[in-house]
């Protein structure tokens, strides 16, 4: 496969490879990253309603985070790592995106709030395992075939959760928890206890993640903060500012330039959502 290469600015340039179908693993994206720059690439970590693997193919990268945990080379980023950077010279990685719910039967737990090493939860041999194939094809194949082999012996997320989580990503994030509590049949109570066990995060602050992200891309877009406000459910700008320094540390027009958020239009082209 021939990358797609983007730079924006002057800054890092990327080559970009996607894979050449879509993973049989509903809820998974996978791209390929390489970014070559005289300097050290220091990037902020732009939050993402998906459980996010960094498998470190180049000169370990050291991701870091606002709770001061530090993890160099392959990481896994939980639901909304709040301040996390990422940091590194001639970065080479595979990155994957799996939705909450299939990242917990993945790896049997919740993951959320920081950044952790890849093998704390995973095989420790897979970044070497990928880095010695030749051709990224090949490498998303293996990574595929090796998430999903434990994903279909994992333990499933309740249904009501799942179908919690669907509901605000199509929504947006633009949901009243006591409705989707009433369409489950649960109580709110019930709903808030599961969904917090088994993604990572309260519903409210689940469903605030998925409007953020909605927010974010329209103004990497190049959409203005008061339009993006008005049009995805905030009071008011000043609101919207709030919660994108709450989520990703950074101020709306910072974000809004984020290289790790602008090439998503290149790298998840294939995504219609988790």
């Amino acid at each position: 496969m021939r990358p797609a290469r983007w730079a924006r600015d002057g800054a890092a340039v990327w080559d970009i490879a996607v894979p050449s179908r879509r993973p049989r693993l509903p809820g998974m994206r996978m791209a390929g990253f390489a970014g070559r720059t005289t300097d050290v690439i220091d990037l902020p970590v732009v939050p993402y309603p998906a459980v996010t693997l960094f498998i470190d193919l180049g000169d370990a990268m050291l991701i870091d985070d606002a709770r001061g945990v530090r993890e160099r080379g392959s990481v896994v980023a939980g639901l909304a790592p709040r301040g996390a950077r990422g940091h590194g010279k001639d970065v080479e990685c595979v990155q994957i995106r799996l939705s909450p719910e299939i990242a917990h039967a993945v790896f049997g737990t919740a993951l959320s709030g920081s950044v952790f090493a890849l093998d704390d939860v995973w095989s420790a041999q897979m970044p070497d395992r990928l880095r010695a194939l030749d051709s990224w094809d090949d490498r998303f194949a293996l990574a595929e075939a090796a998430l999903t082999e434990r994903y279909e012996v994992g333990r499933a997320v309740d249904p009501e959760v799942t179908f919690v989580w669907q509901r605000m990503v199509a929504r947006r994030g633009r949901v009243r928890i006591e409705r989707l509590a009433e369409e489950t049949g649960w109580s709110r109570k019930r709903l808030w206890a599961r969904f917090r066990r088994q993604i990572g995060l309260s519903p409210k602050h689940a469903a605030r993640l998925v409007r953020f992200d909605h927010a974010v891309h329209r103004l990497a877009a190049g959409e203005s903060p008061a339009a993006v406000a008005a049009e995805t459910g905030y009071v008011d700008q000043a609101h919207l500012h709030h919660e994108v320094k709450a989520f990703a540390g950074i101020t709306p027009a910072a974000v809004a330039g984020a290289q790790w958020l602008a090439v998503d239009h290149v790298a998840w082209a294939r995504s219609t959502g988790l």
